[in-house]
């Protein structure tokens, strides 16, 4: 086989891949994006190596791992890589052109151990706190706040959310997440007062342009925020507020769950709630209290204090 046959092989399979991403497993088009950019590395190093799609082994998969850690690419990032190939050459099982996957015994990296900060209750309301609520785009703002930490949400759902899942009577909203998985979420009377008053008394005032029109958050041109708006919006009310911690959207989601976690929430609950797919992703929650105990133990008991 020649090189270029190969390498049109490799596309042809890149192709396969890509149609399988978005149809049998339903995921974002950055997380398709995100994946395709992983096999295109994948498809040139075999490419140059002579190696075609179905005779790819372990320690070829290996060898290539070592070439990113090497340039110290991050673990998530490895680990990200390692899952796209899992799925490209699962797809390859599945259609019976292989017997057994070479990614399965990937090693993956450990996940790193840093965490957004997380806001106390206090911090919340002194964020909240700034915001002039005569303004019709800061009391939106308001409502944002607190629905990412009354509710725990990506800032990629709440961009998302559209009038249709507001489910005021059942006081949950229907959120798809990643994957364009479904799930419900219960919002407080708090929050969704909140919320109905921002859609009854300042969205209906704004004319959405067309194809907006479903969105619950809007500004003032009539187009649905974007992740960015919101992350700036969230940094300059921080700052405002004094707070001297690094604090994203992403923050009040950790927030949210770190709450639950310490208060006694059941986990495999929060995990619902958070939409994680494994119950591992949610149980970093169980440490940051284990954490948080330890720091109580070693400030107050006196013989840890002698030490």
């Amino acid at each position: 086989m020649t090189y270029t046959a190969l390498d049109s092989e490799w596309r042809r399979y890149g192709r396969d891949f890509e149609a399988y991403l978005r149809l049998e497993r339903g995921l974002a088009e950055n997380s398709v994006a995100a994946y395709m950019h992983d096999f295109v590395h994948m498809a040139s190093f075999m490419s140059e190596q002579g190696i075609a799609p179905v005779d790819v082994t372990l320690d070829d998969l290996q060898l290539l791992l070592k070439q990113f850690s090497d340039i110290e690419l991050a673990a998530s990032s490895q680990r990200r890589m390692i899952a796209g190939w899992r799925m490209f050459f699962h797809m390859l099982v599945v259609e019976d052109a292989i017997k057994d996957s070479p990614a399965d015994l990937l090693d993956l990296p450990l996940r790193s151990k840093h965490l957004p900060d997380v806001l106390s209750d206090d911090e919340i309301t002194a964020i909240q706190s700034t915001f002039d609520l005569s303004q019709p785009d800061q009391a939106r703002n308001n409502v944002i706040v607190e629905i990412l930490y009354g509710c725990g949400l990506r800032v990629s759902e709440l961009v998302a959310l559209r009038l249709s899942n507001v489910y005021a009577d059942e006081q949950c909203l229907r959120v798809i997440g990643k994957g364009n998985k479904e799930r419900w979420v219960p919002v407080n009377e708090h929050a969704l007062s909140m919320l109905l008053t921002y859609i009854h008394t300042i969205r209906s005032h704004i004319m959405p342009k067309p194809g907006e029109e479903k969105y619950v958050f809007l500004n003032r041109r009539g187009t649905h925020l974007s992740r960015q708006m919101v992350f700036i919006m969230l940094q300059r009310a921080v700052d405002a507020a004094g707070i001297d911690k690094r604090v994203s959207p992403h923050s009040l989601r950790h927030s949210f769950a770190t709450e639950l976690v310490e208060n006694g929430a059941d986990l495999r609950a929060v995990q619902e709630m958070l939409g994680h797919e494994s119950i591992s992703t949610t149980e970093i929650y169980t440490h940051l209290t284990r954490d948080a105990l330890r720091n109580t133990i070693e400030a107050f008991h006196p013989h840890y204090r002698k030490q």
